[in-house]
């Protein structure tokens, strides 16, 4: 298995290479040369979530791993889990479950990709005897992910962006009361967008790594955490019905790299009915569905925080694979004057949409009332970024067959304002959480600037 990119430059490219560069050196993302097909009479029988990350996972990484070697860093990949198997799965009621991927360390669903993706960056930086910088980010929950699935691993230091303002402070504090010395959070003055532009300004200049030591993505863009998020899409079918019948899935999102991970075990082989593209008012993902318009535009805080993005990074992927049929030259020309020019496909092209996807953008106001009837009808507390995938069921279900899995990507302790505000109050608080209220904040504050942010990461690097 090799790898090649959406723009198609950069290719021939073995599963190490793409794990350590993360984004491909024309601008694209890399995508697998095929997709694998899964065993479905094997997979139905499998019992635990490692066991199906085991058979997952080798599927990709045979031309840089043995799959021996991989089974055994998997045996050892996700630890401080409260699930004995990672994962809860909760029927609410007969046609809908609730899809719990927060019993994590960080309390998201971002432990599962950045958890395998650090164990797989310090096999390699130990057998290469090298060092690493990740840098990146967050919007809420990626930064403190990857700072706790790295901040074991000493050859690899970590300096994490934070916009100042719209994350809870739980989330916030998850980052900043790190004590370690290969964790680096900055809190930066200016909007998600910001930070995440200074980041791709990083990676294409690199003016702070030392000689021949990485510079490491962990957000969705990087493939090896999208292998992680497909292995519980294939779990939570298989706990359902077996992979017997399609499931709907409802994803909260914002950079999209959820929903491809869904798209991407339905072309593994895995039995799907619809994904709900489920967005809050920064909806340029549901207005690509409505309207075949993919416009950026100025990013409005919300109360889903995670979601609060202009563009979403792993779109590009679904462009490439399944609206333009792996024309890597379209998908160049497309992305090469976006977001300048809007991107508007073809409408024969963009009507396959409705083959596969539902979209619905969710307002604030709407969420706090989905969280509170979500509670007065079954009893259970969700985050927002939840209730914008349970809302958007709620108005989408006339048009669904089938079960329907809703992702609930964090748990609902880490926005406490927003629980007061819905008038909801949490009776079991993770210790995880409770216990990062009142630590010490290390982080530093540094303006909005590539200069000033590149010289401290030199300085501490």
């Amino acid at each position: 298995m090799l790898f090649h990119s959406t723009r198609g430059q950069d290719k021939d490219k073995t599963f190490e290479q793409i794990l350590m560069q993360g984004l491909a050196d024309d601008g694209g993302l890399f995508m697998p040369d095929y997709w694998p097909q899964v065993d479905i009479e094997y997979l139905k029988n499998l019992e635990s979530f490692i066991d199906v990350a085991k058979y997952i996972v080798p599927l990709y990484t045979g031309s840089s791993f043995k799959k021996e070697d991989v089974i055994e860093l998997l045996n050892n990949t996700w630890h401080n889990f409260e699930e004995q198997d990672l994962i809860k799965i909760t029927q609410i009621k007969q046609s809908t479950s609730i899809l719990e991927l927060y019993h994590g360390p960080t309390a998201a669903f971002k432990d599962f990709g950045l958890q395998l993706a650090a164990a797989f960056f310090n096999k390699t930086l130990q057998t290469q005897n090298k060092t690493a910088i990740v840098f990146g980010a967050t919007s809420g929950d990626t930064g403190s992910a990857a700072i706790d699935a790295c901040k074991d691993f000493d050859v690899i230091k970590s300096f994490i962006l934070i916009p100042h303002g719209n994350m809870s402070e739980i989330q916030r504090k998850q980052m900043t009361t790190v004590q370690s010395p290969n964790v680096h959070p900055i809190i930066v003055d200016g909007t998600f967008d910001d930070c995440q532009d200074i980041v791709k300004n990083g990676f294409k200049q690199r003016s702070f790594l030392k000689k021949n030591q990485y510079l490491l993505a962990v957000n969705s863009i990087n493939w090896v955490r999208i292998i992680g998020q497909i292995c519980y899409y294939f779990y939570s079918a298989i706990k359902i019905n077996k992979l017997s019948k399609p499931l709907n899935f409802s994803v909260p999102t914002g950079n999209f790299g959820n929903v491809f991970a869904c798209y991407a075990a339905s072309k593994m082989g895995m039995p799907l009915s619809k994904i709900i593209v489920a967005v809050n008012s920064n909806d340029i993902l549901y207005r690509f569905f409505k309207n075949n318009d993919y416009s950026k535009k100025t990013v409005s805080e919300t109360i889903s925080p995670s979601m609060d993005i202009s563009v979403a990074s792993n779109f590009e992927r679904l462009i490439y694979d399944f609206f333009l049929n792996s024309n890597s030259e379209l998908c160049n020309k497309l992305y090469n004057n976006f977001p300048e020019i809007s991107i508007k496909l073809e409408d024969s092209i963009w009507k396959k949409s409705s083959e596969l996807f539902l979209s619905h953008s969710v307002d604030d106001d709407a969420t706090i009332q989905c969280m509170k009837s979500f509670y007065e009808q079954h009893g259970f507390i969700i985050d927002p970024h939840t209730a914008v995938a349970a809302h958007a069921v709620n108005r989408l279900e006339e048009e669904l067959m089938n079960e329907t899995v809703i992702l609930s990507t964090a748990h609902p302790a880490k926005f406490p304002n927003i629980l007061r505000n819905a008038d909801l109050k949490l009776k079991n608080i993770p210790k995880r959480l409770d216990e990062v209220k009142n630590k010490k904040e290390v982080a530093v504050n540094i303006p909005s600037s590539d200069k000033l942010i590149f010289e401290y990461i030199i300085k501490h690097n």
